[in-house]
């Protein structure tokens, strides 16, 4: 049977892992060449940790307070777009406690089945990439902000997670190289990082020594229609059939879905990050700048900072302030810490799909029968990767799923 994946960022690219080990025939189609999407840039982790959806309460009243200042982590470009605004009426219907509450599970479940996967992928497709399994912090510079994350650590613990909750002298402790200046932190043990452009690079090679199809630097123009299937992928260069179709395409999927007539609530929310090549004094762990809604990843010697979310549509420009912000940050949480500001040409952007309550989209289409979607993973594509291509692949073979997937409908809007 041939398998037809739209996108090779990490969703589509895990499920053509998990596809291909169960003997379909896969072509995957990319826009790119897989080096500048969302997928590569980022911070690396694989976080059970973050079980609370985007859409949560206060996060509304947090971003309107964060849009007065130019360098804010969050920022709404104005504009009149009805999908936009539909995105913005749902989203904020959504960002209430018995909504968190009901969607945390179902967070959880995935986190900790990706979590769980990456070791397997990791050990077949051979550990390249830098994966380290110590943790992550979550470092807090207010009192009242590390009280939150010790309650958030109250609940953590109820989803099995291991927390250990740290003073500012313990943070010190596991950060000899470099002096810290926080309140404290908690260290989520179960999280892990690794370097995501090279985790993608090592599986794209091993999908492709395994007979995985790719079609690089190709557009998707349309779909061929055959009363409830979709026969064809009709692209720049031609037509690719499929069997089944697998949509993910990140941000742009809802531009893709469209084509087949079917409307998705999706927004892009643009990140920044700056890859710094070599540190001398470096940090030892991972961190969530959680004041300053950013966040910081170390390889070794070389370092990575990002974070923003800046909804302005699909588009590459960098606005400087934002990255201002989270150097900012960086240097405020580890006055130690010995790093320049970026050059403009050097900072990376990167556009993560966001859906209205801050859960993806992975499942069939109503409207066709060998129709999957799978993407809308926002800040998680990384955590979540492993865990969508295998629900993916159990999904392509009508199986039963290795998690209740009822709340990730892609048409529940």
């Amino acid at each position: 049977m041939k398998v037809t994946i739209v996108g090779a960022g990490v969703i589509g690219l895990c499920s053509a892992y998990y596809l291909q080990k169960e003997g379909y025939e896969v072509t995957v189609i990319e826009r790119g060449d897989i080096t500048d999407g969302c997928s590569f840039g980022n911070m690396g982790y694989i976080s059970p940790s973050h079980f609370i959806p985007l859409a949560s309460p206060g996060i509304i009243a947090e971003g309107i307070r964060h849009m007065l200042s130019s360098s804010s982590p969050f920022y709404i470009k104005p504009r009149l777009n009805w999908d936009l605004l539909q995105w913005g009426y749902h989203f904020w219907r959504n960002c209430n406690a018995a909504t968190v509450k009901r969607n945390a599970p179902h967070l959880n479940n995935i986190l900790h089945l990706s979590r769980y996967l990456i070791n397997d992928m990791r050990d077949e497709i051979g550990d390249t990439f830098e994966m380290e399994e110590i943790g992550c912090l979550m470092m807090c510079k207010e009192e009242k902000t590390l009280q939150h994350e010790f309650h958030l650590a109250d609940d953590a613990e109820k989803f099995g997670l291991q927390v250990e909750r740290l003073r500012r002298n313990e943070v010190q402790q596991l950060e000899t190289d470099v002096e810290v200046d926080v309140a404290g932190a908690v260290l989520f043990k179960d999280d892990c990082h690794f370097d995501p452009g090279k985790m993608i690079t090592a599986l794209k090679k091993h999908l492709e020594s395994n007979g995985v199809r790719f079609q690089l630097h190709t557009t998707v123009t349309g779909f061929e229609k055959q009363n409830n299937r979709v026969t064809a992928v009709l692209t720049d260069k031609g037509k690719t059939d499929a069997d089944e179709l697998i949509v993910a395409t990140g941000s742009w999927l809802p531009v893709v879905m469209r084509m087949m007539g079917i409307r998705l609530l999706l927004q892009p929310g643009k990140g920044y990050s700056h890859t710094y090549d070599h540190v001398e004094k470096n940090l030892k762990y991972p961190a969530i700048l959680v004041d300053g809604r950013c966040a910081i990843t170390p390889w070794k010697q070389r370092l990575r900072i990002g974070g923003t979310m800046e909804l302005s549509g699909i588009n590459n420009r960098v606005l400087i302030k934002r990255m201002q912000g989270i150097y900012e940050s960086a240097r405020n949480f580890y006055p130690g810490l010995t790093i320049d500001f970026p050059p403009a040409d050097k900072i990376w952007n990167g556009l993560r799909p966001v859906t209205p309550d801050g859960l993806p989209y992975i499942g069939r289409v109503n409207n066709f029968e060998n129709v999957i979607v799978a993407g809308g993973h926002a800040m998680l594509g990384i955590s979540e990767g492993t865990g969508t291509g295998k629900l993916v692949s159990e999904i392509t073979q009508h199986k039963t799923t290795s998690v209740d997937i009822s709340a990730f409908k892609p048409q529940r809007y």
